[in-house]
């Protein structure tokens, strides 16, 4: 047969389908491979623990056992002092050894089963920031759903997302049913931490929206996984009247909108009344029907917990109050050299101008 009479169309379909089954087999393999080394690392953490408990070698022993393991498997990574040390840690942390509060065997066999899941460097760097079992586990299963790479896995637990989940002011347990209300309030965090931003904590609510957007990339991971940016200076149309909101996003797990209000200053009750009435406009003009119930988030530099309670309980709209952190990371000898916020405002009102290609590809169209 010759290449003529090959139905390339098939033959596409069988070649990606070849392609999906190799893809498989080697993800199928890494995994049992990691598997297979961690539970190796497990072994040798337990014996070298077992030993310095029974013969009090201290840390010599270590040192000797990195001298001789990569004398003897040269090929093999792993084996250095560093790697041994952090091999003994994750084994105590793992084992409950290494916690000032008592763990229960199931919380400690529970953890256990989710660490074969993520690589060594993942592990790690969990041991090496986590503050306790609780906490390890969080940033396991977070790396596990989210598939996040290491790089992404050290800014969350450098953006403390453990102790941020959940801690915002809502009314979610009365507007939403479950599970969307648990799930909304685990979403959301308090506070949003903006130093990426290298914004002092004077700017203003335009300069903070200004350079969110600008720096939208990092503000979706500040938000976490899920969010879909929609846009800003959103239009809602009621009654022939314009109303904007500040930063709209669409949320793939919630499946409903998100509608963000920056605030520059103190949270005032008046805050709520005016989300609520956007959330209201949203759901009439924008929602779908097989969206679920917008949900309003309003970013302040500061909150009373009383005073925004208090504002959300008669609320029928879903509404939650987080604060924001601003760090001035510029050093003061720099800033001269840097474009002010109305240089940059002015920058971003120009209008692009197109390249030839571009121009060429809307002529070909």
């Amino acid at each position: 047969m010759t290449l003529k009479n090959i139905d390339f169309a098939e033959y596409g379909k069988l070649l990606a389908s070849i392609k999906s089954k190799i893809r498989s087999a080697q993800i199928k393999a890494s995994i049992s491979v990691n598997k297979a080394m961690l539970a190796l690392y497990w072994d040798i953490g337990e014996m070298i623990i077992k030993k310095q408990a029974e013969a009090k070698w201290g840390d010599f022993l270590i040192e000797k056992l990195a001298i001789d393991l990569r004398g003897e498997f040269p090929d093999m990574k792993g084996f250095s002092r560093s790697n041994l040390f952090y091999i003994r840690q994750w084994v105590r942390f793992y084992s409950g050894l290494g916690s000032k509060v008592p763990q229960s065997a199931a919380q400690i066999k529970k953890v256990q089963q989710l660490v074969g899941q993520i690589p060594w460097g993942h592990n790690v760097l969990v041991v090496s920031k986590a503050k306790s079992l609780e906490e390890a586990e969080f940033y396991l299963k977070e790396t596990i759903t989210h598939n996040w790479s290491r790089s992404v896995l050290a800014i969350h637990i450098e953006s403390n997302d453990f102790r941020r989940q959940g801690k915002l002011a809502s009314n979610f347990h009365l507007t939403l049913p479950k599970p969307q209300s648990d799930l909304a309030r685990e979403t959301l965090k308090d506070p949003y931490n903006f130093d990426f931003l290298c914004l002092n904590d004077d700017a203003l609510e335009r300069e903070i929206e200004d350079a969110l957007t600008t720096h939208i990339t990092r503000f979706l991971l500040e938000l976490g996984a899920g969010f879909a940016f929609v846009g800003r200076q959103y239009n809602l149309q009621a009654d022939g009247k314009a109303f904007f909101i500040d930063l709209l996003f669409y949320h793939i797990k919630l499946r409903c909108y998100i509608a963000i209000e920056l605030k520059a200053g103190e949270f005032k009750p008046d805050f709520a009344g005016q989300i609520n009435f956007y959330l209201t406009a949203l759901d009439e003009t924008v929602k779908a029907k097989s969206d679920n119930p917008s949900i309003g988030l309003i970013l302040c530099k500061t909150r009373s917990k009383v005073i925004a309670e208090w504002s959300l309980r008669k609320m029928n709209a879903p509404i939650g109050i987080s604060e924001f952190k601003l760090t001035t990371a510029i050093p003061n000898e720099f800033k001269p050299s840097l474009p002010s916020i109305e240089e940059i405002e002015n920058e971003l009102s120009k209008p692009i101008k197109e390249s030839p290609q571009s121009k060429a590809k809307k002529i070909k169209t």
